[in-house]
């Protein structure tokens, strides 16, 4: 056979070897940030991105949640110094700065500490890969907030039972080195009629609902987030139009404030953050809150 010959069919022979090779695992450098995002799917499956700049609120922005900040700031402080701290879930009303607190705390202990606590998204859908993520994170040697926002399960889902393994219940447990933060509108994660129905369709109905029950349970911290008073809402938008000096009298920012409450028809920290765009944007002035 020529030499010519024998060019293509190496070239095919080469070809298909690379698609039946294995492919490589891809390491992710944990030490280039101090927050990442898990993608369980896609080109990038089993990947931690790296996020430069988060977008959160500073911890003196977030009004009426002294509490609930207290506690949650002093978990993630003995968790950050390698200390015993429980996994906590954030539940209430919407826009009520659940999401907010999480990674204003994360960045506040930040401040703090010499070792850089790590803060790694996964996304609701992507709770069943929550082992292989647990097991990347296991080995990083950092300690890490393991962060869902608006987390909870449907009729037809089952996976709030890998879940429940994951945190408390499995042979390897939780790793030391990871605390798990979830927010979400439902105090039990499962909605009410997924509850009762299981109660009048069960053999022992209450064994039933312990079930559904009991991955709360698995949240050693409940933190309950509510609607807020008017002072309160007016404080919040005060304190952004401070924070970005917007230069507008006081009468007419609670004038105009109290409106657009009242057209939401909800009075909440998203509420105030939005109201103050829709200023800043009238105003002519940038406003961003990414660290």
């Amino acid at each position: 056979m020529e030499d010519q010959d024998l060019g293509p069919l190496l070239k095919r022979i080469a070809d298909a070897l690379d698609r039946i090779a294995p492919v490589p695992e891809t390491t992710t450098d944990l030490s280039v940030a101090d927050a990442y995002v898990w993608h369980a799917d896609g080109p990038d499956a089993g990947h931690l991105e790296p996020v430069p700049a988060v977008n959160r609120v500073p911890l003196g922005l977030l009004k009426g949640i002294d509490g609930q900040a207290d506690i949650l700031i002093e978990n993630t402080r003995r968790f950050a110094n390698g200390l015993p701290a429980n996994n906590a879930l954030l539940w209430g009303a919407r826009g009520t700065g659940k999401s907010s607190l999480v990674k204003a705390a994360h960045a506040e202990i930040n401040a703090e500490a010499e070792n850089g606590l790590l803060l790694v998204e996964i996304h609701r859908e992507d709770i069943q890969s929550l082992p292989a993520l647990l097991t990347t994170l296991r080995g990083s040697g950092r300690q890490a907030i393991l962060f869902c926002d608006d987390l909870s399960f449907d009729n037809s889902d089952s996976s709030y039972k890998s879940l429940k393994a994951v945190l408390e219940g499995g042979i390897e447990g939780r790793p030391e080195n990871v605390v798990f933060y979830a927010t979400s509108n439902r105090r039990h994660l499962l909605p009410r009629d997924m509850m009762e129905n299981e109660r009048s369709t069960a053999i022992n109905p209450s064994e039933a609902v312990e079930e559904k029950v009991s991955l709360s349970d698995r949240f050693g911290l409940w933190l309950g987030f509510h609607n807020v008073n008017q002072d309160t809402f007016f404080a919040m938008v005060q304190a952004y139009c401070d924070y970005f000096d917007l230069g507008i009298a006081p009468e007419q920012l609670r004038a105009e404030a109290k409106e657009w409450s009242v057209t939401r028809g909800s009075r909440s920290g998203r509420v105030a953050w939005q109201y103050i765009q829709d200023l800043a944007g009238r105003l002519g002035k940038p406003i961003d809150l990414r660290d």
